[in-house]
C-alpha cells in the first residue's frame, strides 16, 4: 500500500511534465504555422478593372499573384465591376483598411475621388503606390508606363504611314486618370506635330463596344478617315470591328495600345497596323515587390517605369 501511495502522490508532477513535452499541450504544430503565415504582410493589389475578359489586367494580376508567392506576402486582388465605378474601389479600400492590410497597389479608376480614401490607408499605417495610373497624394510612388511617352510611339507610327493632310482620329479613355489625359496628349502632339488632320477626339472609356460605336459615327462624318489611334486595344479592337463592317480594312492604319493577345492577333491577320506594348505582369509583380520593401522601412524609386514596345507584324508573334 505504501508503495501504491507513493506513486499516486508523484502523478501530478509527471503529468506537468508529459504536458510541458507533449506538442498537442498547448500549441499545435498547425497551430504554429497558422501563427507564421498569419505574420505575413497582408497586400492589396487593387485594379482598376477585372481580369476576366481584359488581358491586361489578367496580366497585372497573375504578375501580383507570382510574386506573393515568390515572397510569402498574403496578395489579395481585387477591382471594381467596371474601370467607371469609383464606389466600389473607393469601398474596397476603405474595406481594406478596416481589415488592417500592410500594403495597397492601387490603379484609381479617379485618381482625384481616390485621394481621400488613400490618404485613410497611410493614416492608417498602411504602406501604398499608385500602379497602372498614378494619383494625386504626394509622395506615392508610381509604377507602371510612361504613357504619353508610348502613346507618342503610336502617333509616330500613323505619322509614318500616312501622308501630310491625312485625317486621323483619337479614340480616348478615361480623361480623369491621368493614364487617360496621358495617352490622348501624346498621340495629339505626335500626329498634329507631323501635320496629319486631327478630325476627332472622341471619348470611348476605355471599352470596345463604345469604341465600335464611336469609330461607326466617326466613319458616317470622315468617309475619308486615314487612321485611328485606340488609347488601348480594347477600344482599337472595337474600332477595326467598324471599320471591317464599313469595308474598309487593309485602307485605314489602327493602332492600339496594350499588346494584348486579341491586339497581337488582330495584327497578325491585318485588322490592326500596330500596338504598343507594356509591362503589366510587372506592374503587379513591382507593385507588390516595392510594397514588401517599405513595410520593411526601405525607400524607392518615386517613378517606376515598366517600359513600352512597338508591335507590328514584325515582333507581333510574341504578344500572342
Amino acid at each position: 500500500m505504501k508503495a501504491t501511495r507513493t506513486t499516486w502522490g508523484l502523478m501530478p508532477a509527471l503529468i506537468l511534465v508529459i504536458a510541458a513535452c507533449t506538442p498537442g499541450a498547448g500549441a499545435s504544430p498547425s497551430a504554429g504555422a497558422g501563427t507564421a503565415a498569419a505574420s505575413a504582410p497582408k497586400i492589396l493589389v487593387d485594379m482598376k478593372g477585372p481580369g476576366g475578359g481584359n488581358p491586361f489586367w489578367a496580366a497585372v494580376e497573375k504578375g501580383a499573384k507570382e510574386a506573393g508567392q515568390a515572397t510569402g506576402a498574403d496578395v489579395t486582388v481585387l477591382a471594381p465591376p467596371a474601370e467607371s465605378d469609383v464606389t466600389a474601389q473607393v469601398a474596397q479600400i476603405e474595406d481594406a483598411i478596416t481589415k488592417k492590410f500592410d500594403g495597397i497597389a492601387l490603379a484609381p479608376t479617379d485618381p482625384a475621388a481616390l485621394s481621400e480614401a488613400v490618404k485613410k490607408a497611410q493614416d492608417a499605417g498602411i504602406k501604398v503606390v499608385f500602379i497602372d495610373t498614378k494619383g494625386e497624394n504626394e509622395g506615392v510612388t508610381f509604377i507602371g508606363t510612361n504613357n504619353e511617352a508610348g502613346a507618342k510611339l503610336a502617333g509616330d507610327y500613323l505619322c509614318e504611314n500616312l501622308e501630310k493632310g491625312d485625317k486621323v482620329a483619337i479614340l480616348q479613355g478615361l480623361i480623369t486618370q491621368s493614364t487617360g489625359k496621358a495617352r490622348a496628349d501624346g498621340a495629339k502632339a505626335a500626329v498634329t506635330g507631323c501635320g496629319l488632320d486631327l478630325v476627332a477626339e472622341v471619348p470611348a472609356e476605355w471599352d470596345k463596344a463604345k469604341g465600335q460605336a464611336a469609330m461607326e459615327d466617326i466613319l458616317t462624318q470622315n468617309p475619308d478617315l486615314k487612321g485611328v489611334f485606340g488609347s488601348n486595344d480594347n477600344m482599337a479592337l472595337g474600332a477595326a470591328e467598324a471599320i471591317k463592317a464599313a469595308g474598309s480594312t487593309g485602307k485605314i492604319v489602327v493602332v492600339g495600345f496594350d499588346a494584348n493577345p486579341d491586339a497581337a492577333a488582330a495584327i497578325i491577320a491585318g485588322d490592326m497596323s500596330a500596338t504598343v506594348a507594356q509591362s503589366p505582369a510587372n506592374m503587379g509583380k513591382f507593385g507588390v515587390e516595392s510594397l514588401l520593401k517599405l513595410i520593411k522601412g526601405e525607400t524607392i524609386d518615386p517613378v517606376i517605369d515598366t517600359g513600352t514596345e512597338l508591335v507590328t507584324k514584325d515582333n507581333a508573334d510574341k504578344y500572342k
